[in-house]
């Protein structure tokens, strides 16, 4: 059975940094395979990962639908066997982690049909991994529609502002008010300076979400970043790198070393 391992929270916050170093550190530490499904339109965690981005959900299933009503589907293979194939070869496969990416969201079209298709083949691709790290857009929208899985410990991550804690507060309230299946929820404070401000500590402290870490201002990715590098060369010196690795080591990891 496999962990799911969702991450969000506003944009600029670093959540994407967070999914690609907690996929650099589960596959470091031998637990493979792993699947990173890139949920936010806004697709670059492939290039964090260093790897390319052939095709996306969101082309598949326009191009799907398009096939649909226009009666090309190939004689003899039904919708389903039709869309499995090309999200196979929308599959980015490493000897490390594969990689698939949501792409963008729908078009004014209906696509329940299809999305119903899509879980069912996300749910038995994702069955085939120990992890699944989900890096979803802030209003998580795919989960909404059920075209990702459920997930076991949602991430939610926020930078070191009052602001950015109130929409991590909001984001939890979104997923719980939408009934999504979350085993639990996690705060994660990104980017944080040497000297964390009093108030925000007891902001953190009086959250109702699992503190699970704060990640600090690292100078190893912000290099890499503006030169448009991936994050595959950092190694112990990163603290990022490092603190992402103790949380999860400290939660997820943690709890299902116990069960």
């Amino acid at each position: 059975m496999s962990i799911a391992i969702g991450i969000s929270g506003k944009g600029g916050v670093g959540k994407t940094t967070f999914a690609a170093l907690s996929v650099m550190h589960l596959v470091r530490n031998g637990l493979k395979p792993v699947l990173a499904v890139d949920a936010d339109p806004n697709s670059n965690l492939h290039m964090m990962l260093g790897v390319d981005l052939p095709f996306t959900i969101g082309a598949v299933r326009e191009e799907m639908s398009e096939k649909i009503q226009r009666g090309e589907l190939p004689a003899g293979m039904s919708k389903q066997d039709m869309l499995e194939m090309q999200i196979e070869q929308a599959l980015v496969e490493t000897p490390d982690f594969d990689l698939i990416s949501m792409g963008r969201p729908e078009g004014p079209g209906c696509y329940c049909a299809i999305n119903n298709m899509l879980r069912l083949f996300l749910d038995r691709l994702s069955a085939r991994y120990k992890f699944v790290v989900i890096d979803n857009e802030a209003g998580m929208e795919h989960l909404s529609r059920r075209t990702t899985r459920s997930v076991d410990f949602m991430f939610i991550i926020s930078d070191p502002s009052s602001r950015g804690l109130e929409t991590a507060a909001r984001i939890k309230d979104l997923a719980v008010d939408m009934r999504l299946n979350v085993g639990r929820f996690l705060l994660v404070v990104s980017r944080v300076p040497e000297d964390l401000d009093l108030e925000l500590e007891k902001i953190i402290e009086n959250s109702s979400m699992e503190f699970a870490g704060l990640i600090p201002d690292d100078p190893l990715i912000t290099n890499l970043d503006a030169s448009g590098h991936s994050l595959k060369s950092l190694d112990k010196e990163s603290v990022a790198l490092g603190a992402v690795g103790k949380i999860l080591d400290g939660t997820v990891l943690f709890a299902t070393q116990r069960e």
